[in-house]
């Protein structure tokens, strides 16, 4: 009788460590259990996006406001387009909001913040953000700083 619930006991512990190893990794991932809400999309062109993914946060002032659902190219304009899913609670972002591409630290991930402009018309479903600022590419400034050395 004593083992049988010794047994039970660790069973139970073990199924409790794999959910919640399960959440963590949901959870790291930026996947979410259960849908979070309506959402609108907004598009965004940028001339490079550096290291920016699919899923990675969109932001306004720090706080995550959507994720970005896609990234393509612009066949004609030869330009990076993102296409953003912004909460629908989120609905004073006027149409001349700028976004630019960030990064979380020196070498943290990459992700979209969001600077409200001051328009009266809002943003809404299908729009553009036109006033972009593309990422900086760690790569390029240590390139620039090296060669503007070398010249001197």
């Amino acid at each position: 009788m004593r083992t049988r619930v010794v047994e039970i006991s660790v069973g139970g512990f073990m199924l409790t460590g794999i959910l919640a190893l399960i959440l963590l990794a949901l959870n790291v991932s930026g996947l979410k259990v259960s849908d979070s809400g309506s959402s609108y999309r907004v598009q965004a062109r940028f001339e490079n996006i550096g290291g920016l993914a699919p899923r990675a946060k969109v932001t306004l002032s720090g706080v995550q406001i959507g994720q970005v659902r896609s990234i393509s190219i612009d066949d004609r304009l030869l330009m990076a387009v993102v296409e953003m899913d912004i909460n629908s609670s989120v609905d004073y972002l006027s149409r001349d909001s700028s976004a630019q591409i960030l990064t979380a630290g020196l070498l943290g991930e990459q992700y979209i913040g969001i600077t409200p402009g001051a328009e009266d018309e809002m943003l809404e479903d299908g729009d553009a953000l036109e006033n972009t600022q593309s990422a900086l590419v760690l790569e390029n400034l240590v390139s620039k700083f090296l060669f503007n050395k070398v010249s001197e």
